[in-house]
C-alpha cells in the first residue's frame, strides 16, 4: 500500500520528504515497527506563475470601461489572488490606476489550475464609482461602508412603507 500511496503522489505532483519507521517519528503514538509514516511536502507551488488570457473582449463607452472574460492558468496552485490578477491586467493593458480594475465572479474549474472570472477596466475612477454597484466599490477601498444596525434599517423600511411616490425618497 505504501507503494500505490507514493505512485499516487507521484501522479498528483505530491513528492515524499522521506519514509521512516513510525517508531522514530516525533509525532508518533504507537509503537508497530513494521508499520510506516509518510511526511508529505508539496513543491513549491506558491511560486509558479499563471497565464492571463480574455475572451469576449469589448469596449463599452457609455459605461466608460472595457469589459472582457478571464481565464486564469494556474497548474500546481490553488488560486491566484485577485490583487496580483488586478496588477498583471493594469500592466497588460497600460492601466495608470489599479484600482481601476474590476475583478469578480471567479470559478475555479473542477480539478483546479483553471479559474474564470470576469473583469471591467474602467477609464478612470470617477467613472468607476458612478457606474460600479456600492459593495464592489466598498471592496476596491474606494469608498467606505457604512455600518447601521438592523433596527434602524427596519425602521427605515416601516417608515417607507406608510409613504407614497416621491416622499419615500426624503425619508431619512
Amino acid at each position: 500500500t505504501t507503494k500505490n500511496n507514493l505512485m499516487r503522489a507521484l501522479m498528483r505532483g505530491v513528492l515524499p520528504l522521506f519514509v521512516f519507521p513510525r517508531a522514530e517519528t516525533p509525532f508518533s503514538g504507537g509503537s508497530s515497527a513494521s508499520s510506516r509514516a509518510l511526511v508529505w511536502q508539496s513543491g513549491s507551488m506558491s511560486t509558479t506563475s499563471c497565464t492571463l488570457r480574455t475572451r469576449k473582449f469589448m469596449t463599452n463607452r457609455l459605461l466608460a470601461r472595457r469589459q472582457f472574460i478571464l481565464d486564469v492558468l494556474h497548474p500546481g496552485r490553488a488560486n491566484v489572488p485577485k490583487a496580483e490578477l488586478r496588477e498583471k491586467l493594469a500592466k497588460m493593458y497600460d492601466v495608470s490606476d489599479n484600482a481601476c480594475v474590476s475583478l469578480f465572479g471567479f470559478r475555479t474549474q473542477f480539478g483546479g489550475g483553471k479559474s474564470t472570472g470576469f473583469g471591467l477596466i474602467y477609464d478612470n475612477i470617477d467613472s468607476m464609482k458612478k457606474f460600479e454597484p456600492k459593495h464592489r466599490v466598498i471592496r476596491a477601498g474606494l469608498k467606505d461602508k457604512v455600518t447601521k444596525s438592523r433596527k434602524q434599517i427596519k425602521e427605515k423600511k416601516n417608515r417607507v412603507k406608510k409613504l407614497r411616490g416621491g416622499e419615500k425618497n426624503k425619508v431619512l
